[in-house]
Parts: structure tokens; sequence; C-alpha cells
């Protein structure tokens, strides 16, 4: 069967809620080196860019120190990548609209500015592995979001065509992503942004995946 329609996605907050490991990742890297922990709400202002993003936002002043950086990022990662799993669940109706998508051959790819190894292991660990033709993640390719590279590459790696893709995710990186590479976007409210859904371009705009699949057949 010739695929009909390709749906990429981001992975933290838009399909996956990783929070609760991402902020406890976050935070035993915090007391190690003697900051301030954060509670589990702060990761809108938090995530979106990377683990030394994340940290390095949580400073009053910037840490220029490379060596520290760096054994603070790899502190984040080997603790993160150890827990990946514990408490990340996906979104409400995610796993029936993936189901829903693959009968009607779909094709489907993750673009998240997670590390590629990390965002493979938490999907395959969640069961969800299995629904996406590609995984590209912040180090897959000499780019990544918001740069349209990012995704369009991945269509056409997966075969799919440009005028028949839509985007999903929920901050202002991947709409800019979308729009940057002239794809329609999807919103997820109430994502890893401080952003409000007023100030962020999309062309829809959901809360859950539950009759996602009504929202897609507008495309198709």
């Amino acid at each position: 069967m010739t695929q009909i329609y390709t749906i990429l996605f981001d992975l933290d907050g838009t399909i996956v809620n990783t929070a609760p490991d991402l902020m406890a990742a976050h935070n035993h890297v915090m007391k190690k080196f003697g900051h301030t922990q954060k509670k589990l709400e702060d990761i809108k202002s938090l995530a979106g860019k990377g683990a030394w993003v994340m940290m390095q936002r949580s400073f009053k002043e910037e840490i220029k120190n490379e060596n520290i950086k760096k054994e603070m990022t790899k502190e984040f990662i080997d603790y993160y990548a150890k827990n990946i799993d514990r408490n990340s669940k996906p979104l409400k109706g995610v796993i029936e609209f993936l189901n829903w998508a693959k009968s009607k051959n779909i094709s489907m790819g993750i673009c998240t500015n997670k590390q590629e190894r990390l965002a493979i292991d938490l999907l395959k660990k969640l069961d969800m592995y299995k629904y996406f033709e590609y995984v590209a993640g912040s180090d897959t390719f000499p780019f990544n979001k918001p740069d349209p590279r990012h995704l369009t590459d991945v269509i056409e790696i997966i075969g799919g065509d440009l005028k028949k893709t839509i985007m999903v995710g929920d901050s202002e990186v991947d709409a800019n992503s979308a729009h940057n590479a002239n794809l329609p976007f999807v919103l997820v409210k109430d994502g890893y942004t401080e952003k409000s859904e007023k100030e962020i371009k999309h062309d829809e705009l959901i809360i859950d995946f539950i009759g996602f699949d009504k929202v897609i057949e507008k495309y198709l």
C-alpha cells in the first residue's frame, strides 16, 4: 500500500508526558552540584532545548566553566537514561490514535530535540517505537529544530510528501519548525512552554489525542 499521509511528532510534552522524569534528573544534578531544585510545574520554563539549557535556565547567573557544564550535562544524561521511563506516560488517547493511523497506512516520524538514543530508548520502553518509521533526535543531523531540515529530511527518509505532511508539537520551537518547512501545525495545549496558545502560531489546537483522527481526516 502507498502511504497516504505523513505525521511528524515532537516527543516530550507532545505524545509523552516526560516531565516527572526530566525534573527528577534535573533536581538530582542540582542537588549534587549545590544548586536550587525545582518543582514539577517549572518544566514549562525549563524544558525544550536539551539537558544543558534546561539546567542553565535554573541558574541566576550563567555558568561559563566548560568543564562544569560537561560534568553537569553528563550527570543529567546518565541519571535520566537510567530512569527514563520511571514516571513518563503517553498522553491520553495517543496509543489509540497511533493504532488508527497505522490502520490507515499513515506514515509517522519523530522530530525531537532529545538525544536520538534517549528518544528511541524511551519509545521502546513504552512500547511505542513500533509505530514510527524514523526517529530523529537533536544529534541525528548536523542541525535540529527549529531548522526546517530536521523535519524535511525525515519526510524524505520515510518516503513522504511535503505537501501531504503535518507536524504535531507543544511549543514555539515546534511551531517555528513547521512554519519554516511550510507544514500545517497542530499545537498540543499546555505543553512544555511558557507561551500561551495565542502566542504560538498553529492551524489546529488539541488538548489530548482523543478524537484526533477527526482532525487528521480533514487533511487526508
